[in-house]
């Protein structure tokens, strides 16, 4: 695990990935089954209180970027609801330990993100769970990597679209009828919204959408003092790599192709979405903070 608080060489804080990153996990896949395992800042992230006293919904908390922004926002300060497939429970439990070893509360929901009804429940549960709603993280999302449209079925399209479309709609729609002045909204696009992968049609088209969306949504909720604003991640060594997101025998090579020669770790992605999510980012509404290795964005 690198200590992001020392000053050092960026090409070579994590290593590059090798013939160890080539595995294989049926979806939606254990963090705590991956080698290396991801870091999530779990032993390295230090708070400094920025986000004292905050309510925080995060999706995706389990494993990944959203471990990594759940763990970071407890540490921060933070009171959190973690929103995560039943089938996660493991990688859950894990890390509902160290929000509670944070000093702070941790509320586990296990459901569907694609069903409009548990998406408004969790939403009710944080409500009244922790007496409000003043950030929330969506980074949950499906990716599954299909070489030819021909194979691509409107089952997995329609399912790809909720997970990570429809979902931050319900959502955010749910949430913002409780968020109050100076509350953010923190989407998770890609660089596939930019360099969108032939394997991953209907993923990369999703996360298009997730900023445009919530460009949109910045300008409709701003008279009411609500932020909303998206992180794009490049190559992130996640669950989501490894259960169908990538072909297997690209693993190996997996991030090697950005200017930084080597995938992220969530460790890495979790400050930006603290910094969207505090008062430092006031003045930041209807942006995209790409995190993806020096890789060029419009």
């Amino acid at each position: 695990m690198a200590d992001q608080y020392k000053m050092q060489d960026p090409t070579t804080q994590y290593t590059q990935a090798g013939p160890e990153f080539e595995q294989k996990q049926e979806e939606p896949g254990l963090q705590k089954e991956m080698t290396p395992v991801p870091d999530a800042g779990e032993t390295t992230y230090r708070g400094t209180g920025r986000l004292s006293g905050r309510k925080a919904i995060v999706t995706g908390a389990d494993s990944g970027i959203g471990r990594a922004v759940a763990i970071a926002y407890a540490r921060e300060g933070a009171d959190v609801v973690l929103s995560y497939l039943p089938a996660e429970e493991a990688d859950a439990q894990q890390v509902v330990k160290l929000i509670e070893e944070a000093g702070r509360t941790a509320i586990a929901v296990p459901g569907d993100l694609k069903d409009e009804k548990f998406c408004e429940q969790l939403i009710a549960t944080a409500v009244e769970t922790l007496g409000g709603i003043d950030i929330l993280a969506n980074v949950a999302g499906k990716q599954q990597f299909v070489k030819d449209i021909a194979d691509l079925t409107t089952g997995q399209f329609d399912e790809t679209f909720k997970t990570n479309v429809y979902a931050l709609f319900w959502l955010s729609k749910a949430a913002l009828k409780h968020m109050k002045p100076g509350s953010t909204i923190i989407n998770t696009a890609s660089i596939q919204a930019y360099e969108p992968s032939p394997i991953l049609l209907d993923y990369a088209t999703t996360k298009s959408a997730i900023n445009t969306f919530s460009k949109s949504l910045a300008q409709q909720v701003a008279s009411k003092g609500i932020r909303v604003n998206v992180v794009a991640p490049g190559p992130v060594w996640t669950p989501l790599q490894v259960a169908g997101g990538q072909p297997q025998e690209k693993l190996k090579e997996f991030g090697s192709k950005t200017p930084l020669g080597r995938p992220g770790q969530p460790a890495e992605m979790a400050p930006a979405y603290v910094f969207l999510a505090s008062p430092e980012s006031s003045y930041i509404s209807g942006e995209t903070l790409n995190a993806n290795g020096g890789m060029p964005t419009p």
